[in-house]
């Protein structure tokens, strides 16, 4: 945690490093921003501090026009973090909030919901439906923004209840309607219809600080699974292309390797994008399929943090000076990367090629989606074990599960052996501080970035 003297000094420097860790509004335009933003930095005694842009929403500031506080990257604390609110943003970065409502992201943390309420409220300023609602102003920004869709179809594939829901939303956190948000937008309406009807939803998927895009394509191109992923082009401008599996439908993202790093005065903190494009079969899927592919990336991540403590140990100083950034990639799908990791990857070839569901719509050489869990629960031994364990719901990895309770159901498991456990700790559960059995390589001084750690050696040949 940062007092507000030093948020202050974070907003009059412009550090990029803070954007999407809080949020500053300024009692006198009613305007909130992230800490980057361009604009002349307000008095201190105008600035007010937020955990969330939800939070400042709710106070009744709009988001800033030339910031656009609601695209930052997540904030890095709730990867980290294993806790009840760490657990809950996850799931509601998910979408859970739009699918199952408060009592289904109640029941999925083990608490009551007038429980969970007052936690988030507590620390981040906003409950679970204020969150989820800001989420989906975002989502229906970059609909009306990317997309022809009429502003009814948008309304419900943001996840409103209703189009009246929507036009209010939309004019209090924009302080514009949704016809004007859409005007404000760069290209001509027809050019936005060409590009989503041929190239899908393009989207700037946002880090912090540097970032290590060769090394997250070649682990992404040693794991592909025909049918299901595909990676292009020459090293430095490959694109990867996969199939998903979402809650309303299945989806296609593309990733480009070729990031774009920000400019300006402050370039040096301000990081940057990659580009991406989804195909959906459900728009309503779209948030998920952001915050998948943004886990799978691992976008949301403090290279800053990670790197001054790696740095300071003499094995990894020279590692982490030569990739600054370096991230640790986790899952699109858990649940299929858990069964991965134990089949390995000519068993989940066969498993593909045997129980993969076809798309209806093949895009070239991707025509099918990993098999779900209750589609592998006759499989023999480990993996039928594994297979029954999340079909029946015993084992949870997703983003809001409990990392120590999901690692115990895991070893209890007939033939599960513990370095496969803490692979799918790592990888699948997203555990940035996990020690691999067999590596012979582990550091307590590490902690709490051990995942990290890991990858410099494993990039460099040393594991």
């Amino acid at each position: 945690m940062i007092d507000e003297d030093t948020r202050y000094q974070a907003v009059r420097s412009r550090d990029a490093r803070f954007d999407g860790e809080f949020f500053f509004a300024v009692e006198t335009t009613g305007i909130y921003c992230r800490p980057s933003c361009p604009a002349v930095t307000p008095k201190r005694q105008n600035v007010r501090f937020y955990a969330t842009a939800a939070a400042a929403q709710g106070s009744g500031f709009r988001a800033c026009r030339r910031c656009r506080p609601d695209a930052v990257p997540g904030s890095a604390a709730w990867n980290v973090r294993a806790d009840v609110v760490g657990r809950a943003m996850r799931l509601i970065g998910d979408g859970i909030v739009d699918r199952e409502g408060v009592g289904g992201l109640a029941t999925r943390l083990g608490y009551s919901a007038r429980q969970v309420q007052r936690q988030l409220t507590a620390e981040v300023g906003a409950g679970p439906v204020a969150l989820a609602r800001a989420q989906r102003a975002h989502t229906a920004r970059v609909l009306l923004q990317t997309t022809p869709l009429p502003v009814t179809e948008i309304a419900f594939a943001a996840g409103f209840a209703s189009v009246r829901q929507f036009n209010d939303t939309i004019r209090e956190v924009y302080a514009r309607t949704p016809t004007q948000l859409r005007a404000d937008a760069p290209g001509r309406a027809e050019e936005r219809r060409a590009v989503a009807s041929v190239a899908g939803i393009p989207l700037r998927l946002a880090h912090r600080g540097a970032y290590q895009a060769a090394p997250v394509f070649d682990l992404l191109g040693r794991e592909l699974i025909e049918g299901t992923e595909e990676l292009t082009g020459a090293p430095g401008s490959r694109i990867f292309r996969r199939t998903l599996r979402l809650p309303y439908g299945t989806g296609i993202v593309s990733v480009d390797e070729a990031g774009h790093e920000q400019t300006g005065a402050q370039a040096e903190h301000r990081g940057g994008w990659l580009d991406a494009r989804i195909h959906l079969t459900d728009l309503r899927d779209l948030t998920t399929a952001v915050g998948r592919l943004r886990r799978l990336l691992d976008l949301d991540a403090d290279p800053y943090a990670i790197d001054e403590r790696l740095g300071a140990d003499p094995r990894l100083a020279p590692l982490v000076a030569a990739r600054p950034g370096l991230r640790s990639p986790g899952a699109a799908d858990p649940d299929e990367l858990a069964v991965r990791i134990l089949a390995g990857p000519a068993e989940s070839a066969r498993l593909v090629e045997r129980y993969g569901k076809r798309l209806d719509a093949p895009c070239g050489a991707l025509d099918r989606v990993f098999p779900a869990p209750d589609a592998l629960v006759d499989e023999p031994g480990t993996l039928g074990a594994l297979a029954r364990a999340l079909a029946d719901g015993a084992l949870r990895l997703d983003p809001g599960a409990d990392r120590d309770d999901a690692e115990a159901v895991l070893r209890a498991l007939p033939g599960m052996d513990a370095r496969t456990v803490a692979l799918i700790r790592l990888r699948a559960l997203g555990d940035p501080d996990v020690a691999v059995p067999g590596d012979l390589v582990s550091c307590e001084a590490w902690r709490p970035w051990r995942s990290y750690a890991r990858r410099h050696l494993d990039v460099e040949g040393q594991l």
